[in-house]
């Protein structure tokens, strides 16, 4: 496991598993999925493709700070269409670099214009995590002579 491995060896490891919903999805029904699958954000999928994103911060900031309806507010109106994305070959730290400078906690994965999966925050700093423990092992073992190789 490289520190830096591909947003692809990510989804190996999490899954390629991805929860979406439509435009004309209303909020509070998208807020339902994300609550039941504990998740923080939903690819907005139109005709099959990535129309956008809607994230527990469009819910707080654009239904119950302005006072709107969850039940009767579509998607549509809320999910933020201005998208950060990365291909399953970008690295772990580029993913890590795009969501600091952007302000994002999740990327939808696109391969060739359609979406293979999901990344979030979480999973891109377990995978550095789970990397610096690897490789401090290594040197441990090496340190101590029982290094294979």
């Amino acid at each position: 496991m490289k520190i830096d491995g591909s947003i692809n060896a990510v989804l190996d490891q999490k899954g390629h598993e991805v929860w979406s919903v439509t435009p004309e999805t209303m909020v509070y029904d998208a807020i339902h999925t994300m609550a039941e699958k504990n998740i923080g954000a939903l690819p907005v999928l139109q005709a099959g493709r990535l129309a956008g994103m809607i994230s527990e911060r469009d819910y707080t900031r654009k239904i119950i700070l302005q006072g709107k309806s969850s039940k009767q507010t579509p998607v549509l109106d809320i999910m933020s269409t201005t998208l950060v994305t990365v291909s399953p070959e970008s690295t772990v730290m580029e993913g890590m670099r795009l969501m600091t400078e952007y302000r994002v906690r999740h990327l939808p994965v696109l391969d060739h214009g359609k979406l293979v999966g999901l990344v979030s925050i979480g999973n891109l700093v377990n995978w550095v995590i789970s990397a610096q423990h690897a490789a401090i092992g290594q040197l441990e073992d090496y340190i101590r002579g029982t290094y294979p190789g």
